[in-house]
């Protein structure tokens, strides 16, 4: 592969040049030719030619940078099922409606990574636009998307992914299969939409709670409890909570349940 200019480190440009991982992560995806699909931050187009080499009915590849996409605009100029987009994917998704059960792979910038996850995971439609998620996580960022309750990876990334998304994890991915060469590995992993029965008005509600809880980690929640419901101790009674826990000692369960309580009482 060519490269036509330097990757910026602004943008947490790290290219993926292994020809079988790209292969792998493609598999997942089970392209037919009657899906759509979406690529986050294409980059080079090496993971884009192999889902043109799926046919699907279309691919939106949504790049940030501008002469990327000038680049991958030229290498596809042949291939009439590609929509090449210039734009960052955030503010894509907001204005834009390009169907539904849409297939979307990623290799994620790691500096925009969980604000990425946090924004499809808060969508207020659901089920979304999606049918699945293909993304590509640093992995110490994998771990605490798919930690266990009380584990030392457990975060407020875990509650927010856990909420609306079966996960799966696929394969740990070296740092050596990249241009320039990150420096940690990467890890794959997949999300499927469900239902949770812990259902909010506002799916934000939930971003705020966790922001407001996990903002003192190492300390008892009890302050931060004050701070959103006031001095309702019975409250804490009422949900079954210990105000004397830190907050990786609380159940994802137990913040759908207070973020529900939230809306309930504050809105």
């Amino acid at each position: 592969m060519i490269f036509i200019k330097k990757a910026k480190k602004s943008l947490g440009q790290n290219f993926l040049i292994d020809q079988n991982i790209i292969n792998k992560i493609v598999n997942i995806g089970n392209i037919k030719n009657d899906n759509i699909v979406m690529e986050i931050g294409p980059g080079y187009g090496s993971l884009t030619k192999k889902i043109l080499n799926n046919k699907p009915k279309k691919l939106y590849a949504i790049e940030k940078d501008k002469k990327l996409s000038n680049h991958l605009k030229n290498i596809f100029k042949n291939s009439d099922n590609i929509n090449i987009i210039n734009d960052d994917f955030l503010e894509f998704i907001k204005k834009e409606n390009v169907g539904k059960k849409i297939i979307v792979f990623g290799n994620l910038p790691y500096n925009v990574s969980t604000q990425i996850l946090a924004s499809l995971a808060t969508l207020k439609k659901w089920p979304p636009w999606f049918e699945i998620l293909i993304l590509m996580f640093q992995k110490e960022v994998a771990d605490r998307i798919i930690a266990n309750d009380s584990s030392k990876d457990y975060s407020r990334l875990t509650v927010l992914s856990n909420w609306r998304f079966e996960i799966k994890k696929h394969f740990d991915i070296s740092k050596n299969c990249f241009s320039p060469k990150p420096k940690v590995s990467s890890t794959l992993l997949s999300f499927k939409p469900v239902i949770n029965k812990y259902k909010l008005k506002n799916p934000k509600t939930l971003e705020k709670i966790t922001s407001v809880l996990f903002s003192n980690r190492r300390k008892m929640i009890n302050k931060n409890f004050l701070k959103l419901f006031g001095k309702n101790e019975y409250l804490a009674k009422e949900l079954n909570l210990n105000l004397s826990h830190r907050p990786e000692q609380l159940s994802k369960e137990m913040f759908y349940k207070i973020a529900m309580k939230y809306e309930e009482l504050v809105g």
